[in-house]
């Protein structure tokens, strides 16, 4: 767990050194993958990584995890809003973290705050072969 907390830190130095993702202009959330990497030690698993830029009052839709796919959430920027699964609906703020279990229903994911943005960095852990790791619920 140390070495994922240690890649997943290494990661949000990348990003926030490398990476200027705009803002997306309708007011939800721009979605950026900024790593893939095949972990050449765990045959058929993958590191993702990717980078939510939320606006102002954005939100994600809900939406389920690929069922391979562990998740480390950090936040970048801002405050937060989650709710997975039947856990408590939480406010994290710029260097807290949560952890998503494999298949997870991530039911609330939005920016706190209707006045700043709010940036995170979600590392997905899953099968090489997962073509979708999230899935919108349909409504």
């Amino acid at each position: 767990m140390k070495l994922f907390g240690t890649v997943a830190v290494a990661l949000a130095a990348l990003v926030l050194a490398g990476s200027a993702a705009a803002k997306d202009a309708s007011g939800g959330e721009k979605v950026s993958q900024v790593f893939l990497e095949k972990i050449p030690n765990i045959p058929g698993k993958s590191v993702r990584a990717f980078v939510v830029d939320y606006a102002p009052g954005g939100a994600s839709p809900s939406h389920r995890h690929d069922k391979s796919a562990f998740i480390f959430a950090y936040v970048l920027e801002g405050e937060i809003r989650s709710k997975v699964d039947d856990g408590q609906e939480t406010v994290y703020k710029a260097g807290e973290h949560w952890s998503e279990v494999p298949g997870a229903h991530h039911l609330v994911s939005r920016n706190a705050s209707k006045t700043k943005p709010a940036k995170l960095l979600a590392v997905f852990v899953l099968d090489s072969d997962a073509t979708q790791p999230t899935t919108p619920d349909s409504h």
